[in-house]
Order: structure tokens, then C-alpha cells, then sequence
């Protein structure tokens, strides 16, 4: 290391222990690494997984009558406008359905910033989609009305109040309330984002929802897995954990449509008055008639794919405050002569680090993954975008997937280096599938070559050519770049302080009724001056 390097390095950890709080037990920072790496094993007096919620469940059952709005939910769009989203009408599923009229239901919001005195009304679009299936014996699917409204004109950090739905039939929501997020620019960051992947509909789903409620988020993302509709036949019945085991008849990847609604109406007393920003998964693909995929997904969600020069809702990116987010899709084509490459490389290069120092990236599938499931399923798009995402500095990655959690040190093309990006598997809501417990480095544990493909993409898998895993596919050992993992269900909490440091919590849903405890914590500590963008300072520790 360089004196003037020694020098900063120092004068961050001195700003550091000023900024971390005193404590018996002090958090620890990312300038302190590379960390030894850790294993915290699955407990097992608890369970791997549990059945998903049936459709009966008091929390999965429409409340309202046909014309008045469910599965209301909020998203981002700009700093000063918020997309409102719910659902209308009766959903319909059988062998012959007719597609409900959208243009029978307004699409309307009202909204002020005192309770009951609505300065503003907006209009939106009104739309419904169907899932169909070209085998006799499937059920086919048509949606509700799905209504989506764009409300602008809004203050930053500021609370207000809003109903949805169609004045013209005396059917609007009780009022509902959000508060608006500080401005980029601003100095002010998110009070605290949440983040979780591969949820589902179980109990152990319920314990994580209740838990981010818990810990009352300005912000959630969700990286990718959602219903897991696609792990049922389309007459319903009981989900299955494994499709291919319980199912082998089935002419196709069926799913259960309705466990889309169900979901909509659990999440509801979160996303109506929590933004919530989605990007798609696997289990989002949901393949129908003439090759149609992400039907549900595309339909269901606003997000601000045009406010941000995407072309499509697959990959967005927004600002949170000080905070530039950029939301991949690893199910659309990624390579670098690619519509989504070249918009995430244009996308980049505007960001200002002056007014979002922060830039936080997140898709489904892990490039980074010790465990045995996905292991090295999508290094072809690492070998597309890891050095596009490096070159203007990420700071830290989230992705899903791989239902347990780990956290690396900051990797770059498997090697340690300062500059590069923290990864964060978050994949352990608490989906049908059950938690991973395997390593692939635990012995027998290593998958095979021809494992692990692909749901999208080709297979670009490699036997390492250094270190402990030189010649071989998986490491004899936990990975250096691997800093901790552990197989529990749960969901994480970013707090950025300021433009260097951020704290990172995860929290395990078997910690939901003690007071400070959590799986894994640790400042998240940006270094600007070595790590400027474009810059070819980086090294191997």
C-alpha cells in the first residue's frame, strides 16, 4: 500500500470509531477487512421450510366487494412523484374465461397532505392480462382490473394522505398514508431500506413480513421470487416444494394464478404506505401460451422503467435520497451487445456521485455464492457486466436466489480488492422450496459441471485457475471472498449515515421477539478518494 493510501486508510477508521457507537460488543467496519471467513451452520431445532398459506388464510381473502380497490401498493418514480397500484374486479380462472373490460373502472387518486382535504387528483391506465394454456385439462386465468397512477407535485419528507379507486361508483379506499423520501442531492439518505428476496407465501414468509413491519422501513426492495405461483398446478391445491418431484406429468410449468392475488391482499398493510421497487426472478417466468413470460410480473408492478430510459419493466434504475439504485434482470439478454447493457453503461455514466454518493445494485441470481444450489449458475453475466459494475464503482450488490444469506468481501472477478463492491445474498424469505444448508465446498458437496443451469442464458461454468480451488471447480474450504454465511430465514436493513459509511443489518426471523439481535451487522464504509470512478486503483489483498 502507498504512504498516501496508509495515511487515508488511517484517517477512515479514525472517522469510523467516531461515527460507530460504543458498545460492549463494537460493530465492526469493511476497512477492517478481508474478513477470515465465517460459517455459521443450520440449527436444526428449526425447520427447513413449511407449506405455503392456504388461500383460505383470513390474510389472503378479499375483503372488499367487487368494485372497491385491494392490493393497493406504492412505488418510486421520480424524486417528487409516487406509481399507485391495486386491483379491481372479480379475477376469473376455468377452462373458458372472458377477459374483464378495463375501460368499465376508473383509475383515480386523491391525495393531500392533510388527513381527509385532497388538494390533487390524478387519473391513470386501467389494464388486465390472462394466463393461458394450450393442454387439455389446464385452467386458464384472467386478472382482475389492475390500476396504476402516477401522483406528482410531492415535498420530500413529507407525509401524505390518499385514497384510491372510482369516485363515478361511490368505490374508493379508506385513506391511506405514505411519507415521501428526502430528495438526492439533499445530504439525507432513507431512514432505513429493507431488503429481501425469494419471499413466497409460508409461515416463515409471515414471520419476515412481520419483521420488516417491525422494523418499520422507509423503503423495501424485493429482489426477485415473489408468489411462487409456479409451484402449483393450475387447479390449485397444494403447493409443492420441489415442481419436478410432485408434478412429473405436467405438460409445462403450470401455475396457480390466485396466489397472486392472496399475495397482493397479505402485503397490502406494508406496500400501501412503503414503496416497494421489484426486479423479476426465476419463478417470475411463468411461461404460457405463444411464448408469452413475466405476464403477471409485467402487468402487476409499475415501476419507473420510462422515468429512467429503460425500455422495458425487466431492469430500472431510481434515486432514494442519496442513493442510486440500479435494478438488473439476469432474464433478459445481458450481453454487452445488448439493449440492457448499453443502457446500464449510459445509465452509469450519468450518475453523480455529488448527489447520490451511494450506488447499490441489485438482481436475482448470485455471481457470488458458496453454497451448493445456483453455484456458478450465472457466471456468464458476471463475465458480461462485472467489469462495466466495477469500472464506476458499486458499492454494494443484493441479490436472491439461493435461499440462505451470505455477505462476501469486496471480490472482483474472485479476488479480494478494495474497491470492489460488497456482495449480499438475501434469498432466505422464507419461500415453499426450503432453506439451503449444503456448501460447495463441503465434502461430497461440490455440484457436478453439468449442474446448476440457467433458467435464461447460457452456462459459462470454470474450474478456478489460483488459489486453494486451483484446477478445480469448488474450493476445498469456505472462499476467502466469502466473509459469512448462514442458513436461516430472514431479511436485511441498510441505514446509510452519511456519503462513507453505511450499517448493514441482517436479521433472522428466529431474533423477530429479542431486542437487538441479529444474524450478521457491519458498517459498509466507502473509500471515494482510493476508489474514484475509472480509476485503476484496486488491489488484491
Amino acid at each position: 500500500m502507498e504512504k498516501s493510501e496508509a495515511i487515508l486508510h488511517l484517517f477512515l477508521l479514525i472517522i469510523t470509531y467516531m461515527i460507530v457507537p460504543s458498545s460492549s460488543q463494537r460493530i465492526p467496519t469493511t476497512l477492517e477487512g478481508p474478513f477470515q471467513p465465517v460459517t455459521r451452520r443450520f440449527n436444526p431445532s428449526l425447520r427447513r421450510g413449511s407449506d405455503d398459506l392456504p388461500m383460505d388464510d383470513s390474510r389472503l381473502q378479499k375483503k372488499v366487494t367487487s368494485n372497491f380497490p385491494e392490493q393497493i401498493s406504492l412505488a418510486l418514480s421520480t424524486p417528487n412523484s409516487m406509481w399507485v397500484s391495486w386491483v379491481t374486479g372479480d379475477a376469473q380462472i376455468g377452462v373458458n374465461v372472458t377477459a374483464l373490460d378495463p375501460t368499465t373502472a376508473r383509475s383515480e387518486v386523491w391525495y393531500g397532505k392533510e388527513s381527509r382535504k385532497y388538494s390533487a387528483r390524478k387519473r391513470g391506465v386501467s389494464l388486465v392480462y390472462s394466463q393461458l394454456y394450450p393442454f387439455e385439462g389446464l385452467l386458464n386465468y384472467t386478472s382482475g382490473i389492475i390500476h396504476h397512477v402516477r401522483i406528482d407535485g410531492l415535498e420530500q419528507e413529507t407525509k401524505y394522505y390518499y385514497k384510491c379507486g372510482d369516485s363515478s361508483l361511490a368505490a374508493l379506499s379508506e385513506e391511506l398514508m405514505f411519507e415521501t423520501l428526502p430528495l438526492p442531492g439533499s445530504g439525507k439518505y432513507p431512514t432505513r431500506v429493507a431488503f429481501v428476496g425469494d419471499l413466497g407465501l409460508t409461515s416463515n414468509s409471515t414471520t419476515t413480513v412481520d419483521h420488516i413491519i417491525k422494523n418499520d422501513p422507509s423503503l423495501l426492495l424485493l429482489i426477485g421470487d415473489l408468489t411462487y405461483a409456479n409451484q402449483y398446478l393450475t387447479t390449485g391445491g397444494k403447493g409443492a416444494s420441489c415442481y419436478t418431484c410432485e408434478f412429473p406429468d405436467s405438460p409445462t410449468r403450470e401455475t396457480y394464478q390466485p396466489r397472486w392475488d392472496g399475495w397482493g391482499r397479505f402485503m397490502q398493510p406494508l406496500t400501501s404506505r412503503v414503496p416497494m421497487m421489484v426486479i423479476e426472478g426465476n419463478h417470475e417466468i411463468e411461461l404460457q401460451v405463444a411464448n408469452t413470460t413475466f405476464l403477471s410480473y409485467l402487468t402487476r408492478f409499475s415501476v419507473p422503467s420510462t422515468e429512467s430510459g429503460s425500455n422495458t419493466n425487466l431492469y430500472y434504475s431510481f434515486d432514494a435520497g442519496g442513493i442510486h439504485f440500479v435494478m438488473l434482470g439476469a432474464y433478459v439478454d445481458y450481453n454487452q451487445n445488448g439493449a440492457q447493457y448499453a443502457w446500464l453503461e449510459r445509465d452509469l455514466k450519468k450518475v453523480d456521485r455529488s448527489r447520490t454518493p451511494w450506488l447499490v445494485a441489485t438482481w436475482h441470481p448470485p455471481w457470488y455464492n458458496s453454497y451448493s444450489s445456483h453455484y456458478q449458475e450465472f457466471e456468464c453475466m458476471r463475465l458480461q457486466m462485472e467489469a462495466l459494475l466495477y469500472q464506476y464503482r458499486v458499492d454494494i450488490v443484493f441479490s436472491g436466489h439461493v435461499h440462505a444469506y451470505e455477505r462476501t468481501n469486496r471480490v472482483y472477478n474472485y479476488l479480494l480488492d478494495r474497491c470492489a463492491p460488497v456482495y449480499i445474498t438475501i434469498g432466505d424469505g422464507g419461500n415453499i422450496e426450503k432453506i439451503e444448508v449444503d456448501h460447495a465446498d463441503d465434502p461430497g458437496k461440490c455440484p457436478s459441471a453439468g449442474a446448476n443451469v440457467p433458467e435464461f442464458g447460457n452456462v459459462c461454468h470454470m474450474n478456478f485457475s489460483f488459489g486453494p480451488g486451483k484446477s478445480q471447480f469448488c474450493w476445498d474450504r469456505q472462499p476467502e471472498w466469502s466473509a459469512y454465511r448462514e442458513s436461516s430465514f430472514g431479511h436485511g436493513i441498510l441505514e446509510v449515515v452519511n456519503s462513507t459509511h453505511a450499517l448493514w443489518t441482517w436479521h433472522r426471523n428466529q431474533d423477530i421477539s429479542k431486542e437487538n439481535s441479529y444474524g450478521d451487522q457491519i458498517y459498509i464504509v466507502r473509500q471515494p478518494e482510493l476508489c474514484a470512478v475509472g480509476s485503476k486503483v484496486g488491489f488484491t489483498a
